[in-house]
């Protein structure tokens, strides 16, 4: 089976199914994660060496069993071609990400925020108790704009470059970034590692997606936008899609945010107009393009090849 067919199968899979609600393999995976830390994580009060150690060593012992399995299963001609796209499919979440933005687009059509609040909280680490339209709108398109990369097209490329292996390796270390890759006294060092591979696996898809985001959109902004704001971000990776994304869309992200009690003075990122409600649908439509975009180049690159 062809790269392509296999992406085909997975979109049409997530299409008509969306991302399993009580069978899908992540959540166990979170859980086996989960007793991993609890066995392996060191006091703070630890040598800061020690803990880095322990979480390179809870990295491991999460993730290489199951690409070790992945890899020798597939292997074999037959399974590959079976179990391919159905890999995929359960690492990219695009009908997910796109139901999540629309069921915070809607509330905030009918003016109810308590809903939005609600709604938005699902899919940023940030606080939302207290979030305005205004600030729901902007969380809701920088989280789309991230979670296109992470969620649909940094799976895509590692697929692309190392098979359903390199898919899942990507898919884990990420979700291992999410639970591990806080900057505070539990795991600033103990989810070191783990961070650090999730920048490098993200650093080539990260820079796609935000060309991606140019081509598709305001270029002339988009490229601005990237070139000169993503160096004041915090993530090497979320920044320049971000920044790129909001440059892309001609509206203004960014700014002061509440995270865990604390105000994070983010930069501001994008140029032109604030962002109204049907900008939420816009970046929806742009990790759509941007999704058939990926798809072509592939059919492309092997009709080509």
């Amino acid at each position: 089976m062809t790269v392509a067919l296999a992406l085909f199968v997975a979109l049409l899979l997530d299409a008509v199914f969306g991302e399993p609600k009580k069978s899908h393999p992540l959540p166990m995976f979170g859980a086996w994660a989960s007793t991993i830390e609890e066995r392996l994580i060191l006091p703070s009060q630890q040598p800061k060496r020690y803990q880095k150690i322990a979480g390179l060593y809870a990295l491991l012992l999460s993730v290489i069993p199951i690409t070790g399995v992945i890899f020798s299963m597939t292997r074999l001609p037959l399974v590959n071609e079976l179990l391919s796209p159905v890999i995929l499919y359960l690492c990219i979440a695009p009908k997910s990400l796109l139901q999540h933005t629309l069921a915070i687009y809607q509330p905030l059509q009918n003016g109810n925020l308590i809903q939005a609040r609600r709604a938005v909280s699902m899919i940023v680490s940030r606080e939302t108790q207290q979030m305005d339209a205004q600030e729901i709108r902007k969380a809701t398109i920088e989280s789309t704009l991230e979670n296109g990369a992470d969620a649909i097209f940094a799976p895509i490329f590692w697929f692309v470059v190392a098979g359903p292996t390199g898919a899942v390796i990507y898919r884990l270390s990420n979700t291992l970034d999410a639970m591990w890759g806080y900057k505070n006294q539990r795991y600033y060092y103990f989810g070191f590692a783990v961070a650090r591979l999730d920048d490098i696996l993200n650093w080539i898809p990260a820079r796609l997606t935000a060309l991606s985001y140019m081509l598709l959109g305001d270029m002339h902004q988009a490229w601005t936008c990237y070139r000169q704001q993503s160096p004041h971000c915090e993530s090497p990776n979320a920044g320049v899609v971000m920044s790129a994304g909001a440059g892309s869309l001609n509206v203004q992200l960014g700014g002061p945010a509440i995270y865990h009690g604390q105000l994070k003075n983010k930069p501001a990122l994008g140029t032109g107009r604030k962002a109204i409600n049907q900008d939420i649908k816009r970046a929806n439509q742009l990790i759509v393009c941007t999704t058939l975009l990926w798809f072509s180049l592939i059919t492309l690159g092997e009709t080509l090849a």
